[in-house]
Parts: structure tokens; sequence; C-alpha cells
């Protein structure tokens, strides 16, 4: 059973992430499964429905290895990622930020400091790699970010303190939910609706059509197994074709991320479960 807990209390994302959940939770409550033991999450991006449900028993993995590394340094040593992110919020100005980017290198505790003191100060919060995987992201035009957010992460460090963090492909859930005891939430990179929707560079692998019919293939082989799983992705026909035989319900999102002001709004998108 999960332990419900004040709202009030819940923590929250600590990333700015594309394609984040935290405004869509109140519409994903009513189909979140009502009994499981153990929670998986193979697209960890920024945790949101991880950290509205706060699973005892969870297991987060993500292919982007930055990411993984600041998760588990959240969950670690919160404090002195704390200190670290105080001198960046002491020193940052657009020099230092261009300084930081450019530089990748250092323990893993500087390179989670790094990740999050990029997205809290760089463009829209994206987080966006080049071939080479260079963070490639501009400075955002931001007069006064909030780069440590102490007591988010602490509360953050303290949800994720029972949690297996680890970098993995999205298949290797199929290794570790075997029952109706396990739920399993995916939220991959959507499947674009148009070319300019094609945004896809959270790591820099790709995860095109074939990656979408391979994840359907795991979201089959689950299922099959008795496993709660539960998959949000665009609305359109390729992915309503592709989860036809399961239950697919309709989620009204806003888009904020376009280069077209024009083009941002409400939209729709899809939410799949197998139960």
């Amino acid at each position: 059973m999960v332990t419900q807990i004040p709202k009030a209390a819940y923590p929250r994302p600590f990333l700015k992430w594309a394609g984040g959940k935290s405004r869509l939770i109140q519409q994903y409550i009513p189909y979140f499964p009502k009994d499981y033991k153990n929670y998986y999450e193979p697209f960890l991006g920024g945790g949101a429905v991880f950290f509205y449900l706060q699973p005892t028993a969870a297991v987060l993995t993500d292919i982007n290895s930055e990411l993984i590394t600041t998760y588990r340094c959240v969950r670690d040593h919160v404090e002195e990622l704390i200190c670290l992110l105080k001198e960046h919020q002491i020193k940052h100005n657009r020099d230092y930020y261009y300084n930081i980017r450019a530089n990748s290198g250092g323990t893993a505790l500087e390179k989670a400091a790094r990740l999050i003191y990029l997205n809290k100060t760089c463009f829209n919060g994206l987080y966006r790699v080049n071939s080479q995987g260079q963070f490639n992201v501009p400075l955002g035009r931001y007069e006064n970010p909030n780069i440590c957010p102490e007591n988010l992460l602490r509360a953050a460090s303290a949800a994720l303190s029972t949690s297996q963090i680890k970098q993995a492909d999205f298949t290797d859930v199929l290794n570790q939910a075997t029952s109706s005891e396990d739920f399993v939430y995916c939220d991959p990179p959507y499947y674009p609706v148009s070319q300019t929707s094609y945004f896809t560079a959270y790591s820099r692998y790709c995860f095109a059509e074939e990656q979408q019919v391979k994840l359907r293939d795991v979201f089959v082989k689950l299922a099959d197994r008795g496993v709660k799983v539960m998959l949000s992705n665009s609305d359109c026909e390729f992915i309503r074709n592709l989860y036809s035989s399961f239950k697919i319900y309709t989620i009204s999102a806003a888009r904020s991320i376009n280069s077209d002001a024009k083009k941002r709004g409400n939209i729709t998108e899809v939410l799949v479960t197998s139960y």
C-alpha cells in the first residue's frame, strides 16, 4: 500500500524538465493504481509522478548519466551539494554561466551541482546536448534565479532516501517488475505530432519510431505478467494504434516549448493503462 500524506508535505521536482508532469498530476490521480508495493520509473526526468506518489520502494532509472548522478547526489550528499550550489549562486553572471557550461569535468558532486546550476539558469530550463553529448543551451533571461532551493533539495533527498537510482535503458525494467504488486510509469520522449515538435534530445540517444515500438513491446510484456503499467505520450494516430488493446484516456496539457509563441497553448495527450 502507498502511504498517504498531506499534500502540503509533498516534495516537488528540483529540476525543470521538458515534458515534466507537475501540471498534469491532478488529471492523473484518478488513473493511478490503488494498490501496489514496488514503483518503477524508467524515464525519470524531473520525477514529478514519483515525488507526488512517494512510494516506499522505488527503482528510478534513466539513460541520462548526468541526471542519474545528480539524483544520487541529492539522495546521498544533499548538504555538500547545497554548499556547492551556494557558490554558484554567488558567482553567477553571464561569463560564469558559459564557463561552467563549457567545463563538464569534476567529481560526481561537482557534476551534479553543475547540472542543477545550468538547469536553473539556462533558457527555459531545457536539457539539450549536441552530437558529442555537450550541453549547449544558452543563458536564460532571469533576474534572480533560485539556484540553490535548499528546502526543496532536502525534501527531495528525504523522498529519495529509500529508492534505487541507476542509469539504464528503459528495457531494464523487464528485469525488475514481475507481478501485480509492481507499478511501472513510463514517460518517454513523446512521439512528434509535427516536425517542429520533434524534441527528443534529453540525452545523446535518439528516441524515434523504432524505440516507440520497442517500448510498446515492453509495455505488453509487463502487462502480460500482471504488472500495472501506465504510460503518457502524444495524442496521435500512431500512438493510439500502438496501444489500441489497452485503456486510453485523453489528458489536456499546455504546450510551453515552441519557438513560435502562437503555437503554444492547450493540446491533448494520452494516458495508457494496462489495468
